[in-house]
């Protein structure tokens, strides 16, 4: 009986989701999504000192307040993460993982960081061999959160505070409390059942009666203030072989997971070297592998050639290229990436002069490929993003992630943050790199992005800091927006508000409100086959999407020969706070 109701509280998120996006994004029941609208109104933000463009207000302002007091743009990104995690505990926390590129301007490079934890020792493939797929929620889907140690990393190596002070705005917030947005009450109640059914979600996530705190209510988290005290007097350490760890291993294997003490007490976030591609004069980097980040630069270096321009702007034409080179890039993505440590391929051979031109060559100009397969050649085998910038030129590029709304839906009773469900990055499939295996990593869709630009001694500068959160969305969008501002001079504001598409499988595509509805039907004619929002959403309720999400919701700021110009996504609740 119990999961019946499940079933039925489930279906009825998925028909409020359905309905509110549409209303949101003003969706067009037509043939597809597409249709006119009037352009957004945020304008970008320009800071003469240093920005923090994040998704919700009061991080923003923590990060700001950070800068402004002396602080540097690692120490802002560390305390508005931290704040996320209090703000919009369905989308980002200490349970879950991140990842960053950073700009260091005095040694003038570019570094990166992987805080993506693995699956727990005691679970493995013969276990979950049976399965179609590792479940989307429940203590199956928890893999070791790597957040917390990536946080810590980031200030011991390059930050100017403590980790203590960097939780403290965190801590205030959790403790004495803070209104809910609209935004925020319409995607926490989404989720209603989906924190029913554990006994820590509920306690730490609903109000009195069971049910989700809306707009204009005042929220408090005085157990995840506790954890976070304890955090910043024993350090991270508490969590990676102490006894918040213990407490979380013991409590996800009484439920049935996966995660072991020793799990905790040997994992570590590393230092990685970002990976790029060219495109004109510009450069976009991404991290390696476990995360999908390298389908955004196979994209972009199979459309380099392509007179993009030409086509104009989210043309039949233009949005045909790029959904042509998106399947391709995805099809490689699925079949080759996952953990680096297993992966039968290099990034350097699926970015290689001669695979890229074999992909490209598949590129039907007038006809839409019914399924991308991956290169026959190399064949063998929710989120919150945030961008920062300070007065000395270092800039931050960041993501934070418990993979779906509230994770897997569980909370160790008395620590008041959800775990991840990042397992849902795991195969099933035998002799995969995302093979679920004992202390595999899971394939990762948490990508922050970054932009340098040749000067005219030939070298790489800063130019931009940005990401897009949503899923799979992710490296498609990474190259809308940059295209965007490359080819046809949108700031950063209006390179983040453009209409946007995203391909989901096969020739299933949505596209948002703005994109003209006779664009769509040539699209179709072409043999696309354009979404109903009914489909498309529903297919997205495991993320947690509002139309922001659906399409992508992000931040990004750009660096000027003085200052920074800054924007947030006009999709979602954010802004960028600047001094």
């Amino acid at each position: 009986m119990n999961g019946i109701k499940r079933f039925l509280l489930w279906m009825l998120a998925i028909i409020s989701l359905v309905a509110i996006s549409a209303i949101v994004a003003g969706f067009s029941f037509r043939a597809g999504l597409g249709s006119p609208s009037e352009p957004f109104e945020a304008k970008a933000v320009y800071a003469p000192n240093g920005v923090v463009s994040t998704s919700q207000p009061l991080a923003s302002q923590a990060g700001l307040t950070v800068l402004k007091n002396g602080g540097n743009a690692v120490d802002a990104a560390v305390t508005a993460a931290a704040v996320l995690s209090v703000v919009e505990p369905y989308m980002t926390g200490i349970g879950g993982d991140m990842f960053a590129m950073l700009w260091l301007e005095k040694q003038q490079r570019l570094v990166g960081i992987n805080g993506s934890g693995h699956a727990g020792a005691l679970m493995t493939f013969e276990k979950m061999a049976d399965r179609r797929r590792v479940p989307d929620e429940g203590p199956e889907s928890i893999t070791l959160p790597g957040a917390l140690s990536g946080w810590a990393k980031l200030l011991e190596a390059h930050g100017t505070i403590s980790l203590a002070e960097a939780l403290a705005p965190a801590i205030e917030l959790a403790e004495k409390g803070f209104l809910i947005s609209e935004t925020t009450a319409t995607e926490w109640g989404l989720f209603e059942s989906k924190i029913n059914w554990d006994q820590g979600s509920r306690a730490t996530f609903l109000m009195e009666g069971g049910r989700t705190p809306k707009a204009g209510e005042w929220f408090t988290n005085p157990d995840y203030a506790t954890t976070l005290k304890l955090i910043a007097k024993q350090g991270p350490q508490v969590l990676y072989g102490g006894e918040l760890g213990q407490k979380i291993a013991t409590r996800v294997q009484e439920l049935g997971g996966f995660l072991t003490q020793d799990d905790f007490a040997n994992y570590s976030a590393e230092w990685v070297e970002p990976l790029s591609v060219s495109f004109k004069e510009y450069q976009l980097w991404e991290l390696p592998p476990n995360g999908q980040g390298i389908a955004a630069l196979e994209m972009l270096k199979i459309l380099e050639p392509f007179d993009l321009a030409a086509m104009k702007h989210n043309s039949a034409d233009y949005l045909h290229h790029l959904i042509e080179a998106k399947k391709l890039a995805y099809a490689d993505l699925e079949h080759f990436v996952g953990d680096p440590k297993f992966m039968q391929i290099t990034p350097e051979q699926l970015l290689s002069d001669q695979v890229i031109a074999r992909r490209r060559a598949q590129i039907n100009a007038d006809k839409a490929m019914e399924r991308a397969d991956p290169e026959p050649s190399l064949t063998t085998s929710e989120t919150t993003y945030l961008s920062v910038a300070d007065s000395q030129g270092n800039m931050v590029s960041f993501i934070n992630s418990l993979a779906g709304s509230f994770g897997s839906g569980v909370v160790v009773p008395g620590t008041g943050f959800a775990l991840q469900n990042r397992g849902v990055g795991l195969s099933v499939q035998p002799d995969r790199a995302n093979t679920v295996a004992p202390g595999r990593r899971p394939f990762h869709t948490i990508i922050p992005g970054f932009v340098t630009k040749t000067d005219a001694q030939g070298k790489q500068q800063p130019w931009l800091s940005f990401g897009i959160v949503g899923g799979p969305q992710q490296p498609q969008a990474h190259v809308q927006v940059l295209l965007n501002m490359v080819l046809f001079d949108m700031d950063v504001q209006q390179a983040m508000d453009a209409p946007r598409f995203r391909h989901w499988e096969d020739n299933n595509v949505g596209f948002e409100q703005g994109i003209a509805q006779d664009t769509v039907d040539e699209l179709l004619s072409m043999g696309h086959a354009p979404q109903n929002p009914i489909m498309a959403t529903a297919q997205s309720v495991f993320l947690g999407n509002s139309r922001g999400l659906i399409f992508g919701g992000g931040q990004a700021v750009m660096k000027l020969d003085k200052g920074y110009v800054a924007g947030s996504d006009s999709r979602r609740d954010g802004v960028a706070a600047a001094h």
